[in-house]
């Protein structure tokens, strides 16, 4: 007999139906998926019963990609056709690849219009994001199969300091894959809510995050399941792998094998340090001795702490930034609750001693720390699909970066600062600077500093159709809008006509790590420069301004309205006026701007003096008296 399954009215016919869906942590060296069963987030595994699926992908001429612990397996053999570390080059244009300072074993292929080169193989040209499709298809299936049905959607992590282009690179890789999105998370806010920092009342948590090539540290505010990021900083190229790379040179070094090995001897080098570090982590020495095919009659011990000597550069580089955030969320290290660690280099005692160091305060170390992003992540897709009804979370994330657009004289205005909570729309008014101006040309760009020159250009677009107007008339309202994914839009409307135009911002390649360090550390060495160089600036474009206006009117009305004496003087003025423009000296430029206008008063009176007469002239003044027609 058949069954009917019974509803409440107004619910769905299948109240209990759980929705699948997981989170993804995509990892420069591992990736992992995790869903919610039974109301226990866990990672899943593959047929080998291995959660962790390296981020390798080798490609064949004759055969399908693979992925995983086979393609590694590859990596020392074939180092050309195995692409490992991907994340890195998410995002990325070619000169960003080529000043990272890491040797890539790969041959980069300029993708013309396109930001993001790719890498030559022998199954063709292949871009960082179809390289981590790859990764993430294999992620899909395993969670597909291993729940028996099809996902609905993924949250997937990236690190707190992606900018626009990694994050919309990710975006892009997970939709060539066929994942339904439904957020980009900060890896940092995963990790918090893998250790249920959401059921706690209060607290401000820093999250320390060192995984194999990001560098992440937050700083989170809790208040009953409101999650508010406070302040951001990092490094998106520093991780473990930069570890790996500082113990393969000390051994190239003292094995004395050339800077110019082949690409294979410098990927089996890379491996073999890697698990120098990782024995290292639990013991005080290991014996490192080469393979015939690297250096048949060389051999080392090497201590912890001679790999402590060699590793304590690179680690404390990742206190400069954690020191950034601080100051940015107006905070001290006695502030701060507790001190969560997350990403698999965490796991070097080195790394602990630091941060416990610098905090003086004991580490939460409770969760595996390659499993803690992508146990988040599913929490919050679990509950962005429905299946936590009364337990949403409010996530507030913040920008890494200033968001603002180029004005006259090359100046930047910021419309949306650095560590502004997202999602967020903000919007300013600008207007024309010439008289007649039907178009104005909108440059959005990223940093922190003064002047265009020392940001990063994002995009550009045009506003075309304004009315023809004086300088001034026109009201150009420019929004910027930036979603939970920190991906960007700007949208640009005259207020008057009512004519828009806009623009989602998707640049084809990001930021390096030296310029993000570089364009904050510049803007407070530099602040003072900065101000009075936008002074200077901005004093520049009113000259301009004064200029272009008294020519029209002398053009218009100096032969009939000045006296010979009069011209003169304006004509002195003026020539003075452009002499100090054009120098370094923004008192100068305003006193010049003061004499002119100061010359100029009896001319800007008798020119509203006829413009009246002219006006009125066939009129009586009872005409224009109000009452009156």
């Amino acid at each position: 007999m058949a069954l009917l399954q019974i509803s409440e009215p107004g619910q769905s016919t299948a109240p209990h139906q759980h929705r699948l869906a997981a989170g993804i942590d995509l990892g420069t060296t591992h990736s992992l998926i995790a869903t919610v069963r039974d109301g226990i987030a866990q990672t899943l595994p593959d047929s080998h019963s291995q959660h962790l699926l390296p981020s390798i992908v080798h490609y064949s001429s004759n055969h399908p990609p693979q992925i995983g612990q086979t393609a590694k397996d590859l990596a020392c053999t074939d180092p050309l056709n195995t692409i490992a570390s991907v994340k890195r080059l998410m995002g990325r244009g070619l000169n960003d690849v080529k000043t990272t300072g890491t040797r890539l074993p790969y041959h980069f292929i300029e993708n013309a219009g396109q930001g993001m080169p790719k890498i030559r193989t022998n199954a063709g040209d292949k871009s960082p994001v179809e390289i981590s499709a790859e990764i993430l298809r294999v992620l899909k299936k395993r969670a597909e199969d291993y729940l028996d049905g099809e996902l609905i959607g993924v949250v997937i992590t990236v690190p707190a300091y992606f900018d626009d282009a990694q994050r919309q690179a990710t975006k892009d890789a997970a939709t060539l894959s066929g994942l339904n999105v439904l957020r980009l998370l900060n890896e940092p806010t995963a990790a918090a809510i893998a250790y249920g920092l959401d059921q706690k009342a209060t607290g401000i948590y820093a999250i320390y995050d060192l995984g194999g090539g990001t560098f992440d540290f937050s700083i989170l505010r809790l208040q009953r399941g409101v999650f508010e990021v406070m302040a951001t900083a990092g490094d998106s190229a520093l991780g473990g792998d930069d570890l790996d790379r500082i113990l393969a040179q000390w051994i190239m070094q003292s094995a004395k094998i050339p800077e110019d090995a082949p690409p294979a001897e410098i990927r089996h080098l890379l491996e073999i340090a890697r698990q120098i570090k990782e024995t290292l982590t639990t013991k005080d020495s290991v014996l490192i001795q080469l393979p015939p095919a690297l250096n048949n009659n060389w051999q080392t011990e090497i201590t912890r702490d001679q790999f402590n000597e060699l590793a304590t550069p690179l680690i404390e580089k990742t206190i400069g930034p954690c020191r950034r955030a601080l100051r940015d969320a107006h905070l001290t290290v006695e502030d701060i609750t507790e001190i969560i660690m997350v990403g698999g280099a965490t796991r070097m005692p080195i790394v602990r001693e630091c941060v416990a160091q610098f905090f003086g305060k004991p580490l939460h170390l409770d969760i595996d720390p390659d499993k803690v992003v992508a146990i988040g992540a599913a929490i919050q897709a679990d509950s962005l699909v429905g299946n936590k009804k009364g337990e949403e979370m409010l996530l507030l994330d913040v920008i890494p970066l200033s968001l603002g657009i180029e004005t006259m004289g090359g100046l930047v205005e910021k419309i949306i600062p650095r560590n502004t909570t997202i999602p967020v729309a903000k919007a300013q008014e600008f207007t024309t600077f010439k008289d007649g101006q039907t178009a104005i040309a909108i440059h959005v760009v990223q940093g922190e500093r003064e002047l265009v020159t020392d940001c990063r250009s994002l995009a550009r677009f045009e506003l075309r159709g304004i009315p023809p107007m004086v300088a001034g008339a026109a009201r150009v309202r420019v929004t910027f809008q930036v979603d939970a994914d920190g991906l960007l839009s700007v949208f640009a409307r005259e207020e008057i006509s009512g004519i828009h135009s806009e623009i989602v911002v998707k640049p084809t390649y990001g930021l390096t790590e030296q310029e993000i360090e570089v364009m904050l550390t510049d803007s407070l060495t530099h602040a003072e420069e900065d101000v009075a160089t936008r002074t200077l600036r901005e004093q520049q474009v009113e000259a301009d301004r004064v200029i272009n206006a008294l020519r029209a009117a002398l053009q218009i009305d100096g032969h009939h309205l000045l006296k010979k004496e009069e011209f003169l003087a304006i004509s002195a003025a003026l020539d003075e006026l452009l002499k100090v423009k054009a120098g370094q000296d923004a008192k100068a430029i305003k006193q010049g701007i003061d004499r002119l206008n100061q010359v100029t008063q009896s001319f800007a009176a008798r020119r509203m003096d006829h413009a009246i007469r002219k006006a009125m002239k066939g009129h009586h003044i009872e005409e224009f008296t109000p009452g009156n027609s």
